[in-house]
């Protein structure tokens, strides 16, 4: 076993054919065809190496190999932009094979788009094609004035060898990505996202088109929201029938304006929607947001429309939001827009915030006023056709306005690329999710137990935990974490001090912080004796502090002095039942007293959090510059302390490592799932497959054998000695126990031959293909586990892992993660299943064997990695033995599918 970097490009998880340039602008990149030609050649003529033009031409595939090459060793990529109305080429990458390991590489990048990072773009692409077809190393013929190109090499951060000659540089370059290449590659990524964020969320001139006379028009809204708002920069209505709205000069079309317009917010029916998008472009606008609806939402033609309106703007260069969305906003003091038709505009604050649903975004939005909590910027994404939640994450990844992050989501479009982005940034900023759409809608046919536990949500809880994304479950819980994730310090650990006037309350509270998995518990001698010093008599004073109903301002002050620079918790909940409004005004300004005078000692940062109980508006609490999270009810303010405590916890935690064992022999693996996969097409691999498959992985099968006869089985017997298990084994049986496919406890070789007999008759009655016994040795001691894999469309692989045996769905014990697993990822696994405390031993049983069961639950996660043909595995069950002995999977199944592509 050894430990590897995760080595992933941001490429890999790609399918957008978009690339982000240095500048801001994009570009479309994807495999050259025969229809290129033309252009191709044409592109390439440009250049003055002849070489070069005959290089390109052969991987394109644009005319015959000389040698007899087939296609698939040479690979081309084109770099389109639109230029005066029609698709040109900017760049090509090309690689053309030399030998099964080796390519030549070459590039060519216009003039007018180089230094903005399109070659290494086009390089990095065309690294993960080479690697996919087992190409390990790049050579490149480099003229020695072209240092820009000897530049892209030098700096993509793979292993490099240069050796200089009279006219030319040979550059040889090892595709094997490092850590170095890794990083690289995100930085890279990152900038160039947050540099074409910037352009459309700190504009200084908008326009806005679609307005009319009519207040109640989309575009009217939006344009008076703008100016309502006082936007710092300069603001164009864009009306075809008014000379002037809301006594400002109206333009017919963007072209008129005859300054520069950064971003064009476009209110206008879809039908009209391209050719705006055409003005915007021919007028210089850097970025748009279209709030029309009319596309993706609106079914197959709608789809349709969208695609070609996403073509068109990234042909373009530009950046869009939406379509089908309520527009954005920027409340820092110096932007000030409001650019969407919410009549609410909350304050400047350190809040960013994406809807991707409308509706849910102007309610958030008035909840975050209510909570007094401010925004840093707001993005409503709708379709999110174009800027979706991965480039928001990255900008407010660097945004200094921004310090929480919060997304109310109903779909991914690429949750690959979102775990790693969330991942990086949930070390920096936490982010706050609320995703819709968690149940199944209908049924769906499951093959394996691993399948039919794997419920749709269950990838998105994986995700969120995996990258400490802190999932809300409601938008109430979201801005309530939010708030206090905004205003308060962090916490060291789980636990709590209640400090309240009234018993019942602080008993919710306890109930409810134990509910969140805080603690709440009892202080320590030193900390009592203060409060027995101020408090009287009948106070509690163990936790909940009750200082009942009697407690005023003063005691209120030294109650929250006292918790919070304690050292026996890491928080403080502070709960007022008002029973006399006229006090409420002091009390509450004794709470603010007690938080200024705890923070200006050492050790005092910690947060707090607030319960005020009483009729009517509350005021904000504010201890100087600080603000207290104030909460309706104890519950509410436990939910959101305890999400945000396993926050910390996962944060203050080190990162994990991605294991590797050497003797896992992904070829072979791969070469029999592929094999059975295009020769049956998708269905389960037999038993001697599935056993190669196992071996290759490492897996620890049992013993098994399988007999085709009764004598076979009898001689077998005698072998594998007794007692034994005898399973039926017969084509499209997926659980055996259901036909009586199993007996157990064979105490002789007579009684095997009787099993074979008997598991034959049933596989007959039930109309079934047999193929024979399987014979393996009765273990009866060990823990019953479950270990699997489902492949899901969107998510990639998901690894689960519980208490199995034939109830498992029953019993419903099975956790996810999504692969590759880090061995945190594996260990948390375990550790939120019924199984991992049965793994420590119980009831006077020794403790099994941990570690073996984690490190196959880690190289089922590599065997999903290295094989996308298994759709599908279950081992079930696995025997975790005493500790130091091992486990065994007693039954596996392993279904395949081809993969399109590969």
């Amino acid at each position: 076993m050894r430990s590897v970097a995760p080595l992933h490009l941001p490429v890999e998880d790609d399918r957008t054919g978009r690339v982000v340039l240095r500048d801001g602008t994009v570009a479309a990149i994807r495999p050259a065809d025969a229809a290129d030609a033309e252009a191709l050649t044409a592109f390439l003529s440009g250049f003055h190496d002849p070489a070069l033009l005959a290089r390109f031409s052969r991987a394109a595939g644009l005319r015959p190999e000389p040698d007899g090459r087939p296609p698939d060793q040479a690979f081309t990529l084109v770099a389109r932009r639109t230029v005066a109305h029609a698709p040109a080429i900017i760049g090509v990458g090309s690689y053309v094979r030399l030998s099964d390991a080796s390519a030549e590489v070459a590039f060519a990048v216009d003039e007018a788009a180089q230094g903005l990072g399109l070659a290494t773009a086009l390089l990095e692409r065309l690294i993960v094609d080479a690697a996919r077809h087992g190409i390990h190393v790049f050579r490149a013929a480099v003229p020695p004035q072209n240092l820009a190109m000897l530049d892209v090499f030098r700096q993509s951060g793979f292993e490099q060898r240069a050796v200089a000659e009279p006219d030319r540089v040979l550059v040889e370059l090892t595709l094997v990505p490092t850590a170095a290449a890794v990083w690289a590659a995100e930085e890279r990524e990152r900038v160039a996202t947050s540099a074409s964020m910037r352009r459309v969320l700190c504009p200084r001139s908008v326009a806005v088109i679609g307005v009319s006379r009519s207040p109640s028009s989309i575009g009217r809204r939006v344009f008076d929201a703008i100016v309502r708002g006082g936007f710092k920069g300069s603001t164009y209505p864009i009306a075809r029938s008014a000379d002037a709205v809301a006594g400002m000069r109206a333009h017919t079309s963007i072209g008129d304006i005859g300054a520069p317009v950064d971003v064009a917010i476009i209110a206008v029916p879809y039908t009209s929607v391209p050719s705006v998008v055409d003005e915007c472009a021919a007028a210089g606008v850097k970025g748009l947001v279209v709030i029309s609806a009319g596309f993706a939402e609106a079914g197959a033609e709608g789809r349709r429309r969208q695609a070609a309106l996403l073509d068109q703007v990234r042909g373009y260069g530009m950046r869009m939001v939406g379509p089908n969305c309520m527009g954005i906003m920027n409340a820092r003091p110096d932007v000030s827009l409001n650019a969407s038709f919410s009549p609410l505009f909350p304050p400047a604050g350190r809040l960013a915030l994406l809807s991707q649903s409308g509706a849910l975004g102007v309610i958030v939005l008035a909840l975050a006023a209510e909570r007094q909590l401010g925004l840093s910027t707001f993005v409503s994404v709708g379709n999110k056709a174009d800027i979706s939640g991965n480039d928001l994450l990255q900008y407010w990844e660097a945004d200094p306005e921004t310090s929480v992050i919060a997304l109310y989501l109903e779909s991914f479009g690429n949750p690959q690329r979102f775990g790693r982005i969330a991942r990086r940034v949930s070390r920096r900023k936490p982010i706050v999710a609320v995703k819709a759409g968690r149940t199944l809608a209908g049924s769906r046919a499951a093959g394996s137990h691993t399948a039919a536990l794997a419920a749709n949500d269950a990838a998105v809880t994986a995700l969120f935990r995996q990258t400490g994304v802190i999932r809300a479950e409601t938008t109430d819980d979201l801005l309530d974490i939010a708030t206090c994730l905004e205003a308060q310090p962090l916490p060291a650990g789980p636990r709590v001090g209640i400090v309240t006037n009234a018993g019942g309350p602080g008993i919710l509270a306890a109930d409810a912080c134990t509910a969140a998995g805080l603690t709440v518990p009892e202080l320590g001698a030193a900390t009592r004796e203060v409060f027995r010093a101020f408090l009287p008599p009948e106070a509690g004073i163990s936790n909940p502090v009750d200082m009942i109903a009697t407690a005023g301002a003063d005691e209120y002050r030294r109650a929250v002095e006292t918790m919070l620079t304690s050292p026996d918790v890491d928080a403080l909940l502070v709960l007022y039942t008002s029973l006399d409004e006229s006090s409420m005004p002091a009390v509450l300004a004794a709470i603010e007293a007690g938080v200024i005078e705890a923070r200006s000692k050492e050790g005092a940062a910690r947060p707090v959090v607030a319960c005020v109980m009483a009729a009517g508006p509350k005021p904000a609490l504010r201890a100087g510059d600080e603000r207290i999270p104030l909460y309706v009810f104890p519950e509410n303010a436990a939910r959101a302390l305890g999400k945000v405590a396993a926050y910390a916890a996962w944060r203050q935690a080190p990162p994990g490592v991605f294991w590797d064992y050497p003797d896992l022999d992904r070829q072979t693996a791969r070469a029999v799932c592929r094999d059975a996969a295009a020769g049956r097409g998708a269905g389960w691999l037999s038993q001697d497959e599935m056993r190669t498959v196992a071996r290759a992985a490492g897996i620890p099968m049992i013993a098994t054998v399988l007999a085709h006869t009764a004598e076979e089985a009898r001689a077998q017997a005698v072998t594998l000695g007794l007692p034994l298990v005898a399973k039926m084994s017969a084509v499209g049986v997926v659980h055996k126990t259901e036909v009586g496919g199993v007996i157990t406890n064979l105490a002789s070789v007579e009684d095997v031959a009787t099993a074979f007999e008997t598991l034959a008759g049933r596989a007959r009655a039930h109309g079934l293909q047999f193929e024979g016994v399987v014979l393996q040795p009765m273990i009866e001691q060990g823990v019953e586990t479950i270990v699997g894999m489902i492949r899901d469309p969107l998510f990639g692989p998901l690894v689960g892992f519980g208490l199995g045996g034939t109830s498992v769905e029953v019993l419903g014990d099975v956790q996810f993660r999504l692969s590759p697993l880090t061995d945190r990822d594996v260990a948390s696994l375990v550790d939120e299943t019924r199984a991992g405390r049965l793994l420590a031993g119980y009831r006077g049983r020794p403790a099994a064997d941990r570690a073996a069961v984690e490190e196959l639950v880690a190289r089922v996660s590599l065997l999903a990695e290295a094989v996308p043909e298994i759709a599908e595995l279950d081992l079930n069950p696995v025997l975790v033995l005493p500790d130091g002995q091992g486990c065994r999977v007693v039954d596996a199944r392993i279904r395949v599918a081809a993969v399109a592509g590969a």
